[in-house]
C-alpha cells in the first residue's frame, strides 16, 4: 500500500462530498449547521436570469455523462411563453460502475433538495421531480424524508421562505430500467409510459414532460449548484481546468487496496487517483481501466497521466462519462469483461431500434462462441462491422455505449482474442453456455 505524497493530497478538493462522514449527514439539523440552505436564501434574492448567468460562468457541465454546459442548458428554456416548466433530476444510476450519485443522495440528500429548489427558481418551473432507479431503496428512502423534512421548514410548499416562490418536488421511483437514463426515455416513463427514447428535435427544452419546457439535470450537476450559488464562479472555476471546472466525484474500483468515492478537481490522473486509493492490490499490475463507466472506450496502462477531465479523455480516445473508474489487472481478462458488459446491454435494450436490439443480440452470441474456444478469425471483422452498423444508427446512446469496449479492447487487446480463437487460452465458457451462440 502506498502513502499519498502531500501533493497528491492537494487534488482532494470536498465539495459535495464534504459532509458525508459527519454524524447524521442526512438531517435537516446536520446541513442546516454546515451552510444547508444559506444558498437558498442567498438565491431567492437574486433575479432568476442572474442565477443562470452564475451557472453559465461558472462553467458547470453535466455530471451525467455528456458533459453538457448546464448554464446553456437552463438559458434554453423559453421564459414568458404561459405553459409550466419542469426540472426533473436523473437520478436513475444504473450502469456498471457507475456508483456516484447514489452515495450522494444517501449521505447529503439535502445537497439535491436545495439545488432542485434554487434551479427550479432560476428556471421558473413550479414543479420538479427526481426520477430515482427502482432498486435505489435505502437511497430514495432517505431521499423522500428529506423532501419531508424540507417541507416542513418551508423551504417547499408554498411561499418558500416568504420569496412567493412556490414548488412542489416530487421522488418517482421508477422501475429498474437502465434505458431511463435516456432523458427522453426517463420522461416518458415519467409520464406513465413505457420507457422508450423519444424522436429529437423536439428537445425537452420546449416539449418535455407533459410537453412542455424541461431541464433534465444529473444528481451530481444539481448538488453543484448550491456551492457555486455560495461561492462564485470563480471560486468554482479556481478548481479544475479552463474548460472543465469545478471537482469530480471518481468512482473507482476494481483491483485497488481502497475503492471508494475521490473527489477531486477536474484534471486529476489515474496515477494520482491510485495513489490516492492506496495502489493496486499486491500481485496485480493494471492492465486496462474504464474513465467513465462500461459504455466508454477501454483505456490502457499507457494511459494512466491522461488529465481525467473532458477534452483530456476525449484526447486519449474515450470519453469522461460518469466518472466510473473501473480498474482492472493483468489477472482480468478483456475479452471476457467485454462479453459480462454486452450482456448487459443486450439485456437493458429497450428493442425499438433494430441496430441496438440485433446488433447486441448477435454480438453476445459471438463472443460466447470465441470464449468457449470455437471461434473463427471472420468473428472479429464481424464484431467491428456489427460496432459500425450500431454506432451513430442507434435511437439513443445506449447502443453507441454497447460498442465502446468491443472497439477499444479490439484496439489495444486483439491478441487476448486471437488467443482463444488459436488455443492458447483455455476457454472460459463451457458448451452448455454456448448454447444459442450459432
Amino acid at each position: 500500500m502506498t502513502t499519498p505524497r502531500p501533493e497528491t493530497l492537494a487534488k482532494l478538493t470536498p465539495v459535495l462530498t464534504k459532509r458525508w462522514l459527519s454524524p447524521d449527514a442526512w438531517r435537516i439539523g446536520t446541513y442546516e449547521q454546515l451552510d444547508g440552505y444559506a444558498a437558498l436564501r442567498k438565491a431567492l434574492k437574486a433575479h432568476p436570469d442572474d442565477l443562470i448567468q452564475l451557472i453559465k460562468d461558472s462553467g458547470l457541465r453535466g455530471r451525467g455523462g455528456a458533459g453538457f454546459p448546464t448554464g446553456l442548458k437552463w438559458g434554453f428554456i423559453p421564459q414568458g411563453d404561459g405553459k409550466p416548466h419542469y426540472l426533473v433530476v436523473n437520478a436513475d444510476e444504473g450502469e456498471p460502475g457507475t456508483c456516484k450519485d447514489l452515495p450522494l443522495m444517501t449521505h447529503d440528500p439535502h445537497a439535491l433538495v436545495e439545488g432542485v429548489i434554487i434551479a427550479s427558481y432560476a428556471i421558473r418551473a413550479s414543479r420538479a421531480y427526481i426520477y430515482i432507479r427502482g432498486e435505489a431503496v435505502h437511497a430514495a428512502r432517505r431521499l423522500r424524508n428529506a423532501v419531508q423534512e424540507a417541507y416542513d421548514k418551508g423551504y417547499l410548499g408554498r411561499n418558500i421562505l416568504r420569496s412567493g416562490f412556490d414548488l412542489e418536488l416530487v421522488v418517482h421511483s421508477g422501475a429498474g430500467a437502465y434505458i431511463c437514463g435516456e432523458e427522453t426515455a426517463l420522461l416518458d416513463s415519467l409520464e406513465g409510459f413505457r420507457g422508450q427514447p423519444r424522436l429529437r428535435p423536439p428537445f425537452p427544452a420546449t416539449h418535455g414532460l407533459y410537453a412542455s419546457p424541461t431541464v433534465v439535470n444529473n444528481v451530481g450537476t444539481i448538488a453543484s449548484v448550491p456551492p457555486i450559488v455560495l461561492g462564485g464562479a470563480d471560486w468554482w472555476k479556481s478548481m479544475g481546468t479552463e474548460k472543465s471546472s469545478g471537482p469530480m466525484i471518481y468512482s473507482l474500483s476494481g483491483r485497488i487496496v481502497n475503492p471508494g468515492q475521490y473527489e477531486c478537481s477536474m484534471g486529476v490522473t489515474l496515477r494520482e487517483l491510485l495513489e490516492l486509493a492506496g495502489g493496486m492490490q499486491p500481485g496485480h499490475n493494471l492492465r486496462f481501466w474504464t474513465p467513465g463507466g462500461s459504455s466508454t472506450p477501454l483505456l490502457a496502462a499507457e494511459h494512466l497521466d491522461v488529465p481525467l477531465d473532458f477534452e483530456g479523455v476525449a484526447a486519449a480516445g474515450s470519453i469522461l462519462g460518469t466518472t466510473a473508474t473501473q480498474i482492472f489487472s493483468d489477472q482480468d481478462c478483456p475479452v471476457y469483461a467485454t462479453y459480462r458488459w454486452l450482456e448487459f446491454y443486450h439485456h437493458e435494450s429497450c428493442g425499438k431500434c433494430t441496430p441496438c436490439r440485433e446488433g447486441n443480440y448477435w454480438m453476445v452470441r459471438v463472443y460466447r462462441r470465441i470464449l468457449s474456444g470455437q471461434g473463427t478469425h471472420e468473428d472479429l471483422e464481424t464484431l467491428l462491422d456489427t460496432c459500425d452498423n450500431i454506432l451513430g444508427r442507434s435511437f439513443c446512446g445506449l447502443g453507441d455505449g454497447a460498442t465502446s469496449s468491443v472497439t477499444s479492447s479490439l484496439k489495444y487487446f486483439k491478441q487476448d482474442y486471437l488467443d482463444y480463437i488459436e488455443g492458447r487460452t483455455a476457454p472460459k465458457l463451457s458448451d452448455k453456455q454456448l448454447v444459442g451462440a450459432h
